[in-house]
């Protein structure tokens, strides 16, 4: 690894990289969060917050942005275990915050597993607090 890496928004081109990458990064996600479904429900909804990371011309993160007008939240942030503590989580998550904070969002909420130990830590260390909160969900 000897370039640095570089975030971008998605292209049609990703398609295959990005699934190989879930699949990897989340082997137990539930049927509901087909890859190319999720591809295809993003770039209909605010496809300009799709970004990717590329190390040395390598897709190797992702991250999904969204705003309702009142919370931001982030979805799929995902690092190539091969490329994991170089920066491409934390970089994906600034320029998911950047994008954010330039349409006058006040608030970033995301969700983990609480069984995800690393990832919990990884957003402590970015700032971010455990709420008391349920977090409730009903499949439609």
């Amino acid at each position: 690894m000897v370039g640095e890496p570089i975030v971008r928004v998605y292209r049609s081109s990703d398609e295959s990289d990005v699934i190989s990458l879930w699949e990897k990064t989340f082997p137990d996600d539930p049927p509901w969060n087909k890859p190319i479904d999720l591809i295809r429900n993003k770039l209909a909804f605010q496809p300009d917050w799709f970004f990717v990371c590329h190390y040395d011309g390598k897709l190797v993160g992702t991250v999904l942005a969204g705003y309702d007008g009142v919370r931001g939240w982030v979805q799929k942030v995902a690092a190539d275990p091969n490329y994991r503590r170089k920066g491409v989580a934390s970089l994906l998550m600034s320029t998911a915050e950047q994008a954010l904070r330039e349409v006058g969002c006040p608030k970033l909420n995301l969700q983990t597993r609480a069984t995800n130990a690393s990832a919990i830590e990884f957003y402590r260390q970015a700032g971010y607090d455990i709420e008391d909160r349920v977090s409730m969900s009903k499949n439609l």
